[in-house]
């Protein structure tokens, strides 16, 4: 029987290729984003190719009410959710603190914090009914150490950190693995979304290096879910080889 697995922020970069990789696996797939056009040509995608049952679901995490509609409400044959990967997240703006935008922070903050409370809140009482199941948090190289500039999108990210750590010690005696991955600079569309749309200053991040592709992580959120059942990978961090800090990159 084809496990199930739930990924949010599925639309695009790692969520997308994620998605792809758990397919390729046999897992049938709840995925969920806001781009309606996006999150349908991919389930179509996964359908067509890779032989698997997909539902897509379009809402906002940030949306207490709708999480709660969406999955808290998932058709009986989609209930019993293995794995669920809380991958939805952004980073906006780059900005001292002194001239940080509230609208940035807020939408980091309800994004990458709370978004993943509410979903997990939800999913982990599916999981305990079931009796065990696997979460994966996607933080990031600044949820390990802050940067010029970062601000709040470093401190959601070490929430991050912190709550992986936290929901661990909450939910290991219900059979549920807690596992973290913090990547370093992935090529997606983060500095896009960070730079507001500027695509030449979003390009110039990765100029010079070899960055690391969302697909390379998407492998090793497989190396983290292939564990013999009795080993938890609790955190891994993977960067870049050009990469040896969040803000050391050796560019040529």
């Amino acid at each position: 029987m084809s496990k199930i697995a739930l990924v949010t922020g599925a639309s695009s970069g790692i969520g997308r290729a994620i998605s792809i990789t758990l397919a390729k696996e046999g897992y049938n797939l709840i995925i969920t984003g806001r781009r309606v056009a996006l999150v349908t040509e991919l389930a179509k995608l996964l359908e067509s190719n890779y032989k698997v049952r997909v539902l897509p679901l379009c809402f906002d995490v940030r949306d207490q009410l709708q999480v709660e509609h969406y999955l808290g409400n998932l058709p009986e044959s989609w209930k019993e959710v293995d794995v669920l990967i809380n991958n939805a997240g952004l980073a906006v703006g780059l900005n001292t603190i002194d001239q940080g935008i509230v609208d940035d922070w807020e939408r980091m903050i309800d994004t990458n914090i709370k978004g993943l409370l509410y979903v997990s809140r939800v999913i982990s009482n599916i999981m305990i009914n079931r009796g065990g199941g696997h979460i994966i948090n996607i933080g990031s190289i600044a949820g390990k150490s802050v940067y010029p500039n970062g601000n709040v999108y470093c401190a959601t990210k070490h929430a991050v950190d912190a709550l992986s750590r936290a929901m661990m010690m909450d939910l290991f005696t219900h059979n549920i693995k807690v596992s973290q991955l913090c990547p370093g600079a992935v090529e997606t569309e983060f500095s896009q979304v960070r730079f507001k749309g500027d695509n030449e200053r979003a390009a110039n991040v990765y100029k010079g290096f070899k960055p690391l592709s969302a697909e390379d992580v998407a492998e090793v959120i497989m190396f983290i879910i292939n564990a013999p059942a009795h080993v938890n990978i609790a955190d891994i961090v993977v960067m870049p080889a050009a990469q040896a800090s969040a803000t050391m990159i050796d560019k040529k």
